[in-house]
């Protein structure tokens, strides 16, 4: 159980979340507006729309997950569902990002159609995809590097898909009509559904699952399962509340670098964040590696915050010292996304402990459903107070939006960082519990008595 993995298999599995990515930006931010300003959708239509997703993921993403767990072909319980999800993502891919001309009436049902069928079919494949990571080395340290390689692509396919629009309008520039957003998703639906079922194949076909024969379990015996798995719900409570206070920041980067510092380098301020967590995600592997994953999650939430709180501050004029301290936050940002995921794998080997099943689709459903509640939770609550406090479109803002500006933007996401450190204070599992956690599930796998592990001063 001790096992490395080359890094072939490690690249193999990451290129999926590269191209995956254009989930992200371009369907939540381009294409709403796109349909709404081009096509006519009513805005508000828009909002319930995407509204009623989230609520729809409620239900999806656990259910896969379960799904995926309970599977069992001649190909593995993941890789089917992989493959096919990504298909269907492609070809949702292109008929949303490509409508044909109609009523304004007859573009909202179609928006709602294929973006409904798009992110069903995203969770189709991102579910077991997510779920394949964990099983695929049991390794302490190696779960690190892997999952670095994987959130690390994942953060170049974001910083990809969200400068595609500008790239393609300056590639084309000859050949595209001002205002040819329609022109601008069909080049990207050309380039983006076959390269994501072509990085789905090649994962597919690359990375091979381990043979596992799962039990058909009681579902709800499952989830007090789960809720039992102390270390995964003090890993679950803390990231979410983390996660809320960091997706407040990206929704109203906008609106802050606009309004309160008086400046339009918001994408320039942006690639900063970007390129930073890139680059230092290798040191956080090393660090991680040395002392602890815990430790350097919470080192990583520290850095990010402490940056963070000094952005309160600033104001008009103040680029310069933004984004120094933009650079900063962004330290520490590869490790938030990262290291969580592989301690994750960490606390789905303790359930294995107590279940004796390796039940990644039910923890990752549960995990990915969180973020989706936390993203949601960000643009929501920061959006309804912003026009709470008076907010006015394209116009001089008053004194009491500027502050309610500094106060949602690097305040609140700085508390929700401190109340996820304290939380986080209390993982359990370190590098030798786990260890002795592997040593006892390989036992009893062997059919032999096992010294269980002391995890909360309690065996298990």
């Amino acid at each position: 159980m001790n096992d490395r993995l080359p890094l072939f298999t490690k690249i193999s599995y990451a290129l999926p979340a590269f191209t995956l990515a254009v989930i992200g930006i371009p369907v939540y931010v381009y294409i709403p507006k796109f349909y709404t300003d081009a096509l006519g959708v009513p805005v508000a239509a828009a909002g319930v729309i995407l509204l009623a997703i989230r609520l729809f993921d409620a239900f999806t993403d656990p259910l896969i997950g379960i799904i995926s767990d309970k599977a069992v072909t001649r190909f593995g319980r993941r890789r089917p569902m992989i493959l096919t999800g990504a298909i269907l993502v492609a070809a949702s891919i292109l008929f949303l990002f490509n409508p044909p001309n109609l009523t304004v009436t007859g573009a909202t049902a179609w928006f709602v159609l294929w973006v409904f069928l798009l992110f069903l079919s995203w969770t189709i494949v991102a579910v077991p995809y997510e779920s394949l990571g964990p099983e695929l080395t049991f390794d302490y340290k190696e779960r690190t590097s892997l999952f670095a390689m994987r959130d690390g692509l994942l953060l170049l396919g974001i910083f990809a898909a969200a400068a595609s629009p500008a790239l393609i309008k300056n590639i084309f520039s000859g050949r595209i009509a001002s205002g040819g957003e329609g022109e601008v998703f069909f080049i990207m639906s050309l380039f983006y559904s076959p390269l994501i079922t072509a990085s789905a194949l090649w994962c597919v076909f690359f990375v091979k699952e381990r043979i596992s024969t799962p039990r058909i379990t009681d579902i709800f015996q499952g989830l007090r399962y789960v809720r039992m798995n102390r270390p995964f719900m003090i890993l679950l409570v803390s990231y979410t509340i983390s996660a809320i206070g960091n997706n407040l920041p990206a929704t109203l980067i906008l609106y802050y670098v606009e309004y309160v510092l008086r400046s339009n380098m918001a994408d320039f301020f942006l690639l900063i964040y970007f390129v930073t967590g890139i680059v230092f995600l290798p040191l956080w592997i090393k660090i991680s590696g040395k002392y602890g994953k815990k430790q350097a999650w919470l080192a990583a939430m520290a850095i990010n915050t402490g940056a963070f709180f000094g952005v309160f501050f600033l104001g008009a004029g103040d680029t310069t010292p933004y984004g120094v301290l933009v650079f900063l936050s962004g330290i520490g940002f590869g490790a938030t996304l990262a290291i969580p995921s592989s301690i994750q794998a960490d606390v789905i080997d303790y359930d294995e402990l107590m279940t004796g099943e390796r039940r990644e689709g039910q923890y990752i459903g549960i995990w990915s459903l969180a973020k989706k509640i936390a993203a949601a939770a960000g643009v929501g609550i920061g959006l309804f107070i912003l026009g709470a406090a008076g907010y006015k479109p394209n116009s001089e803002q008053p004194e009491g939006v500027v502050l309610t500006l500094r106060l949602l933007y690097a305040l609140v996401p700085c508390l929700c960082n401190v109340a996820a450190i304290l939380i986080a204070l209390a993982y359990p599992i370190t590098e030798d519990v786990h260890s002795e956690i592997k040593l006892a599930i390989a036992r009893k796998r062997a059919g032999e008595t096992a010294s269980d592990p002391i995890i909360d001063g309690k065996k298990y």
